[in-house]
């Protein structure tokens, strides 16, 4: 047999997946020809592919030294670059195959990967249209072109391109998730919705379409089902907290011989939030112990009296508590607040700050006027940014007479001092109180307060919870946790909520909250 022919029959096959057969021809042709590029390149490949990358590595290279001007062996060599994490190698070898052959289009979208992992979107954009305008019926690249036009906050552009992916793709899960976040974000719940649950009708698994489902009905106010989806969250990539592998049941409100353990998830103010329902537990005569974040202990300690709590995770083994049940705190919604007529049976307040403390720090800020604590930031990683506030758009508040303004942000005093002096605020920072360190303090302190003003952080749950005045200020499309209820919280009967108007018109917030502050009635007016 020829060469030629010997070399179609090892090609035919790697093809067909006889990878042992197509070495073998793959080295009876190098025996006869060591200069054999094409045969250099596909052992490479065979390495590549049973995971030896460095003598794929070591092959591709030869055969471009044999073949310089082969754009698939730089291809190739791109692709096990790329694959060591090798993203600048990976892309000079994807730019060297396009000089080569300029149409090459799956260096092109290789290339456009390397940008967007590198969060340079543009570019990735640039190489994701050029790909697509060679080959228009990619859905996977329209589904990454979204992605990159997500990033760059182009929100209409990234539903165009995730709709052309699911159009070439019916039933793309991952495509259709991306794009009942997008709706979402826009206020089309019912568009996000149905997204949702046509990505769970391709994918019943998929690891977050669920989640995000559930998220949604609960923003709706659809408590019901919400709840139950609610569920799902376990499985879900965008639920931080690990389910606990205790042997006991979880928990279905039934009557039981023991004590039910209740443990904590997520944040501080969701475990807040969450224990809204805890006083249920307690009417109903189950025995509960209550597991909580070390911070939360004193203040939850006081506020359920008829309970134990604990901060110490592995006191829930402990035989000697007879615990026959367990339930997550997030699951404890799903037994009692299945319907909006629920959230009345929630006493208001049903936290109580240390009494001492509280009348410590009125008497610390009082000087005759209204005293008004503020909190303009979180640092959550994933959506801090987009519920914060410069301080600055907020100056338009201390404006209005009659206000004495003290700061609830948390952070470093040194640094919060130093901020409000910058924009030239008359705030005062209390170095005595550090809500990191010590939460029930912090509960005093904004006991202490006659209005509370706050983003979407911690301080607005605990107000709320110890049924202070609060105003929340929200972005446009905001948390599941405020389901809009007539500018109210179902969650805090204290609570007034104001919430932008187009997306990132904090402006407008800010003067809504301004004329209902110039509204209140002088301080010693009231009852």
């Amino acid at each position: 047999m020829s060469l030629e022919t010997i070399f179609d029959q090892a090609l035919e096959n790697h093809r067909e997946g006889r990878t042992a057969e197509a070495e073998l021809g793959y080295r009876q042709i190098l025996d006869a020809d060591p200069n054999h590029a094409d045969s250099l390149h596909l052992l490479g490949m065979i390495a590549y592919e049973a995971g030896d990358c460095e003598t794929a590595i070591e092959r591709i290279r030869h055969a471009i030294e044999l073949n310089p001007r082969a754009s698939s062996y730089y291809l190739n060599l791109g692709n096990v670059l790329q694959h060591l994490d090798l993203a600048r190698d990976a892309g000079g070898c994807y730019l060297s195959a396009l000089r080569i052959k300029p149409d090459l289009v799956e260096a092109q979208v290789n290339l456009a990967h390397l940008f967007l992992a590198a969060e340079d979107t543009r570019n990735a954009i640039e190489w994701y249209e050029r790909a697509l305008a060679l080959r228009p019926d990619m859905a996977e690249v329209h589904k990454k072109l979204g992605d990159a036009h997500r990033v760059e906050l182009k929100t209409d552009l990234a539903i165009a391109a995730y709709r052309r992916a699911i159009a070439l793709q019916p039933g793309y899960a991952d495509a259709l998730h991306e794009l009942g976040i997008l709706l979402r974000a826009n206020r089309d719940l019912d568009g996000a919705l149905a997204a949702f649950r046509e990505a769970l009708a391709a994918e019943p698994d998929h690891p977050r379409a669920g989640f995000a489902k559930a998220l949604l009905l609960l923003l709706q106010g659809n408590f019901r089902e919400g709840w139950a989806a609610y569920e799902c969250r376990w499985s879900s990539a965008d639920h931080a907290t690990p389910m606990r592998p205790y042997l006991q049941p979880a928990w279905k409100g039934q009557p039981i011989d023991g004590s039910l353990l209740l443990w904590p998830e997520q944040g501080i103010g969701d475990e807040i939030m969450f224990s809204s329902a805890v006083p249920d537990v307690i009417r109903a005569g189950t025995r509960c112990i209550l597991e909580c974040d070390a911070r939360l202990k004193p203040l939850l300690a006081r506020s359920f009296p008829d309970i134990e709590v604990i901060s110490d995770r592995e006191a829930g083994f402990d035989p000697a508590r007879r615990i026959v049940a367990q339930l997550p705190l997030g699951s404890l919604p799903g037994l009692y607040r299945r319907e909006w007529s629920e959230f009345a049976s929630s006493s208001s307040p049903y936290l109580r700050a240390d009494s001492t403390q509280r009348e410590h720090y009125r008497g610390r800020y009082a000087n005759g006027e209204r005293t008004v604590g503020l909190a303009w930031f979180s640092n959550n990683v994933k959506t801090g940014k987009g519920r914060s506030i410069d301080l600055e758009q907020l100056k338009p508040l201390f404006d209005v007479p009659g206000k004495r303004w003290v700061s609830l942000q948390y952070g470093d005093a040194t640094a919060l001092e130093a901020e409000v002096a910058a924009a030239g605020l008359s705030l005062l920072v209390d170095p005595e109180v550090d809500q990191l360190r010590d939460m029930d303090e912090f509960a005093a302190q904004v006991a202490a307060m006659d209005l509370v003003i706050t983003i979407d952080n911690t301080t607005a749950h605990l107000a709320g919870a110890l049924g202070v005045p609060v105003w929340l200020m929200l972005p446009f499309a905001p948390d599941w946790r405020w389901p809009e209820f007539g500018g109210g919280s179902p969650w805090y009967p204290s609570m007034r909520i104001f919430q932008q108007p187009q997306p990132g018109d904090w402006a407008s917030v800010v003067a809504q909250v301004n004329d209902a502050l110039r509204s209140l009635p002088p301080r010693h007016s009231e009852a």
